[in-house]
């Protein structure tokens, strides 16, 4: 039997010191809870998308630098026996510079911490190049599959020697991919069958659509079936720039039984105990070239763990292992304030500010900020005009006592008539649709002028957005 650990956590993209402090603090957490594996998500050292950050030298090598650090921390407090996936920033060196090819070689890579050092290393064999993605601007695509024989003799808790269970080594044959390796056909889903893992763990960065909950769930129940191990999908959560991470990380077993489910939209730590077929007795050549079923060739490379020795632990219950799912409309709500609460936060702000006019839209977004970064960080501006009727601003003030937020009163009439009368000779109207735009475009320069003088992110609320 084997505890395994997923943790979909909130990387930020840049902050290498704090998201390597994350992997430190969720792997304590994971020890704690008795799991000798613990799969973080893509690009968890660097946040994902790194974007043009893939392509400056200095921030690879810190990357890999950063990397390193953390497997010697993770010793050094004692838990250098957990095995430890992760997703970071890497490169090619073995490449010559050339038209077409990212600057640097730069990988999507994950790496294996164990025992105080990176024991192995692979990186994203597919290249998602549509929607969202455009990574074959950044990375240029790997060509193996590790695969890792964990011992499964007992932990040495305490920090006594581990013990070989009756009967010999029972150890257990771990297979390591990225993301979209899981999403496309072929590659190193067809060639984890090949190698005969009982486990293949998959860091993901996958950002939320919706609906995407049924579809990944399916992919990870095919995967499995192809892969004939079970497969374990470990998410990220939490909001960068324009995309969303949901979280929602996933254990099935090689049959397609759902063995756990992470939460949505929330940090959590997924933890479950996998009934795993032992390795095979004899270990295979360390480097095995197979065809990858998609017109390219993986290299199989396998590593053995030595035993480990681990802090002590008390398993205790399983907290899940499957999450309560969202509603529809509640995912798109906890969608749009993570979205929200991220972008605020990572991008160094700490107030938003945003017109209040009593009608659905703006009713909307101020309640999404306040439950994002809460209400006292939430300013409004109720800007009446010659077309505000009076319930518009009553609802308005209505609102403001309820979710006690700040509000401020300018009256713009005065405003918008100043720029009519200096827009009159050009022909412009002083009734229809131009003269009720003119006052939202008053609007947006009040809005800018009090975020620029006050550091506030000014929140849209049009058409319900």
């Amino acid at each position: 039997m084997l505890r395994i650990a997923l943790a979909q956590v909130n990387a930020t993209v840049g902050d290498l010191d704090g998201n390597a402090e994350l992997i430190v603090e969720w792997t304590r957490r994971a020890a704690a809870r008795g799991a000798r594996v613990v799969v973080f998500p893509e690009m968890m050292l660097t946040g994902y998308p790194v974007e043009d950050l893939a392509l400056r030298a200095s921030f690879v090598e810190a990357s890999i630098a950063g990397l390193h650090a953390v497997a010697a921390r993770l010793a050094d407090e004692g838990l250098g026996g957990i095995a430890v996936v992760t997703g970071y920033l890497d490169r090619r060196t073995d490449l010559a510079p050339r038209t077409g090819l990212p600057a640097g070689a730069p990988l999507d890579a994950a790496a294996l911490l164990y025992g105080g050092r990176v024991v192995i290393t692979s990186a994203k064999h597919h290249l998602p190049n549509y929607g969202v993605f455009d990574e074959f601007r950044y990375f240029v695509p790997g060509n193996t599959l590790p695969v890792f024989r964990l011992p499964a003799g007992s932990a040495g808790l305490g920090g006594r020697p581990p013990q070989t269970p009756p009967g010999g080594d029972e150890s257990v044959e771990i297979a390591i991919a990225i993301c979209e390796d899981l999403w496309q056909d072929g590659g190193p889903v067809a060639v984890c069958r090949r190698a005969g893992a009982g486990l293949l763990v998959v860091p993901n960065a996958s950002p939320y659509e919706r609906g995407k909950d049924d579809v990944r769930l399916d992919l990870c129940v095919r995967r499995a079936h192809e892969a004939g191990a079970v497969l374990a999908y470990a998410n990220m959560v939490g909001g960068q720039d324009e995309l969303v991470f949901d979280g929602d990380s996933i254990l099935v077993a090689a049959d397609g039984t759902l063995l756990a489910r992470g939460p949505q939209f929330e940090e959590a730590l997924v933890v479950a105990d996998l009934d795993l077929p032992a390795a095979p007795s004899a270990e295979q050549a360390a480097d095995q070239p197979v065809d990858a079923d998609d017109g390219t060739v993986i290299t199989i490379k396998r590593v053995t763990l030595p035993p480990p020795r681990l802090p002590a632990a008390e398993p205790g219950e399983l907290e899940g292992p499957l999450w309560p799912r969202l509603s529809d409309p509640a995912e798109v709500y906890a969608a749009l304030v993570t979205g929200v609460r991220d972008y605020v936060r990572k991008n160094g702000f700490r107030s938003v500010i945003l017109a209040l006019s009593g009608g659905i839209d703006s009713a909307l977004t101020a309640t999404i900020a306040a439950d994002a970064i809460g209400p006292s960080n939430v300013h409004v501006v109720l800007m009446p005009s010659r077309y505000s009727s009076e319930h518009s601003v009553t609802d308005a003030e209505d609102l403001v006592k309820r979710q006690g937020l700040h509000a401020l009163t300018i009256p713009i009439a005065s405003m918008v008539d100043a720029f009519g009368q200096e827009l009159a000779p050009a022909g412009f109207p002083d009734t229809g649709l131009p003269a009720e735009n003119l006052q939202a475009r008053v609007r947006g320069v009040v809005l800018m002028g009090l975020s620029n003088a006050d550091g506030h992110l000014v929140l849209t609320t049009g058409n319900k957005s």
